[in-house]
């Protein structure tokens, strides 16, 4: 049932996977659709206390930049007029505020004005269509504080990290900004995996499709899972540079005993990079597990027929030759000449029938 329902979305020569893979132009100015307000929910907690609220004003979130706990403030909707005044507030850089509002980035990191910014795509596998979806999210660090922007308010991986934030004795209760800071990065990798996955699982139904019967919704399927793994690829792979930079940057907003952490996301990224790398393998050998499955179903389609031709022979040749308008012809007249000429047409082809099963022809 799910194969079927797989199959109807399947358009075969539609383009829009193509677009989506190719579409990176950040020079070109984001077309996006402002949101009426920018969403804002504030996390403030130490060891002992935890609070969260949501404002609704901008404004509201500027005294937090001198508290004496840590915080998290979560914008989820990017309007530009807040995004500008909210960098301004904190003292993010402009190149910083452009980024966050642009669309298509590249997963990179920055450290300016003495904070840390990380740019990186979540990933979101749609069932409905069968597409890996992504979302991009902007984060800064600063010394008692996390900023992170967010395009879509209905969505993202960080629920667990909020749970966490609830329980009194949870690491990232007891730890610095920073750690905060990882916590979000290693979810956003962590969910790599999740979709990754999900896309395993279609590649098992496709390739189970291949060995039954092959057609040609099979191969839009494999050119759309294919586009779908460029896809992702093109998503996970540059976090790695990302993450490797963060190690390197020697910040002092990072502390020494978080640095482990970070090392943990490099090895979990490189994990993903590989495990991405061998499904774009796998897609490849299905598509010629497809090709090859075509050409044996054809032939094995010429060989029946070339069989057939093969039997039909030697009835062609009998009737060709007692057909030809010649006055002299032996047996032409003779009162058995019909049931001889039938039965060599019979026994002829049984005779090539057992010839070829005996050289195991078919």
């Amino acid at each position: 049932m799910r194969n079927e329902k797989y199959l109807s979305l399947i358009k075969p020569f539609e383009t829009r996977a193509t677009k989506r893979v190719l579409q990176v132009n950040p020079t070109i100015a984001p077309t996006r659709i402002e949101p009426e307000k920018t969403i804002i929910f504030v996390y403030e907690y130490d060891a002992e206390t935890a609070n969260y609220q949501q404002l609704n004003n901008v404004e509201d979130c500027y005294k937090y930049i001198n508290s004496s706990k840590n915080t998290w403030i979560n914008f989820d909707g990017l309007r530009k007029a807040d995004i500008d005044e909210v960098c301004a507030h904190f003292g993010i850089h402009p190149l910083i505020a452009e980024d966050i509002f642009s669309s298509g980035q590249r997963p990179k990191m920055d450290e300016l004005n003495h904070l840390l910014y990380c740019l990186l795509n979540m990933l979101f596998f749609n069932e409905e269509i069968c597409s890996v979806e992504n979302e991009q999210i902007s984060i800064v660090l600063g010394s008692n504080f996390v900023l992170s922007f967010q395009e879509d308010a209905t969505r993202d991986v960080f629920n667990p990290i909020r749970e966490k934030l609830k329980m009194p004795g949870s690491k990232v209760r007891q730890s610095k900004a920073d750690y905060l800071f990882y916590s979000l990065i290693d979810m956003i990798v962590d969910n790599y995996f999740v979709i990754m996955e999900q896309l395993g699982e279609k590649i098992e139904d496709l390739e189970e499709d291949i060995a039954r019967r092959p057609d040609t919704r099979t191969l839009a399927k494999i050119n759309m899972l294919r586009k779908e793994m460029i896809f992702l690829k093109r998503n996970i792979s540059p976090v790695r540079e990302m993450i490797n930079g963060i190690l390197r940057s020697e910040s002092n907003l990072i502390e020494e005993k978080t640095e482990k952490y970070f090392k943990d996301v490099y090895d979990h990224i490189i994990q993903a990079n590989e495990l991405a790398e061998n499904y774009r393998d796998m897609m490849m050998t299905l598509q010629d597990l497809y090709l090859n499955n075509v050409n044996l179903k054809m032939n094995e389609v010429m060989k029946v027929m070339a069989v057939v031709t093969c039997l039909l022979a030697p009835a062609t040749v009998i009737g060709g030759i007692f057909g030809m308008n010649f006055n002299r012809i032996p047996w032409l007249h003779n009162p058995d000449g019909f049931y001889i000429a039938v039965g060599l047409m019979l026994v002829i082809p049984i005779w090539m029938i057992w010839m070829f099963k005996r050289r195991g022809w078919f």
